[in-house]
């Protein structure tokens, strides 16, 4: 199979929903998809990341699923998806379980520390930019409320995830 069709050379590309739909490669749900699969990138280099650097670490063990989970809500933009509430529960139990091991956060606190922890901010900040995309992308065109609920559970999370990989390396957070 080759990896180039000349089907968007004109600017218009195709999704598959119920039925297949051809689509500006500017439209607004090609624009929410560019951003999951943003994030889904980012979220690879994250694990990469813990990997390398974070080798006791349990987090990369869990963005796999995450990665998964992220191109099921491009399914659910498209057509239909497998994501389900438990997705939702399982994330909301890894911040749970992570947060028992961080001091108590009194004061915002700024992107940084180690290379993982910074990664896992930029994952968050994409996060947030795909939630508003596809807040945005509602007032036109459906998508499964579980979407909306694991896409903000997840910048939570990847809020955690920073925090713990630099107290993985006995690193403080950074305080505003």
């Amino acid at each position: 199979m080759k990896i180039y069709t000349k089907g968007g050379d004109k600017g218009q590309t195709q999704i598959y929903a119920d039925k297949v739909i051809r689509l500006n490669k500017d439209d607004q749900v090609l624009e929410c998809y560019g951003t999951l699969d943003e994030l889904n990138a980012h979220v690879g280099l994250l694990s990469s990341y813990i990997e390398q650097a974070h080798a006791q670490s349990s987090i990369a063990a869990q963005l796999a699923p995450i990665q998964q989970a992220l191109f099921q809500i491009g399914f659910a933009v498209s057509a239909s998806t497998k994501l389900s509430q438990q997705d939702v529960a399982n994330l909301e139990q890894q911040i749970d379980q992570l947060q028992l091991t961080l001091p108590e956060q009194v004061s915002f606190i700024l992107p940084g520390g180690c290379i993982a922890a910074s990664q896992a901010h930029v994952c968050r900040t994409v996060a947030r930019r795909a939630e508003r995309e596809l807040v945005a992308l509602l007032e036109h065109h459906p998508v499964p409320e579980v979407c909306l609920q694991f896409i903000n559970r997840l910048s939570d999370y990847l809020f955690v995830v920073a925090r713990t990989l630099n107290h993985e390396l006995g690193l403080s957070d950074i305080k505003v």
